[in-house]
């Protein structure tokens, strides 16, 4: 989430925005495709075996198309490659998500 975090505050999404990530199922702040994503991103998280059930893949195809669903499942297995890769050798954050807050510059 780190270095993601400090990307998406670059790219325009709001620390309240990112706050919610904790539990985006009922905040208004993200678009039922989001939520989508956030559901497959769960699915291929979890401890084997991942099971992402029809339903959602049908409903991500809607808002994605096929193009867009096959680059989704490979960022959510990038990331979950990097993520379990790191841990086995103890590779924590490095706060390029707090570096980015105290770099930014000030609100206008």
């Amino acid at each position: 989430m780190d270095i993601h975090t400090a990307g998406s505050r670059r790219e325009g999404v709001s620390d309240t925005k990112l706050a919610a990530l904790a539990d985006p199922w009922t905040s208004p702040l993200f678009t039922p495709a989001e939520r989508g994503a956030l559901r497959l991103a769960d699915a291929m998280t979890a401890v084997l075996p991942v099971d992402v059930p029809d339903e959602l893949i049908a409903e991500l195809r809607a808002h994605f198309g096929d193009a867009g669903l096959v680059e989704l499942a490979a960022l959510v297995a990038t990331e979950n490659f990097r993520a379990r890769f790191n841990r086995v050798f103890g590779i924590e954050a490095h706060g390029f998500a707090a570096r980015e807050v105290e770099h930014a510059a000030p609100e206008r």
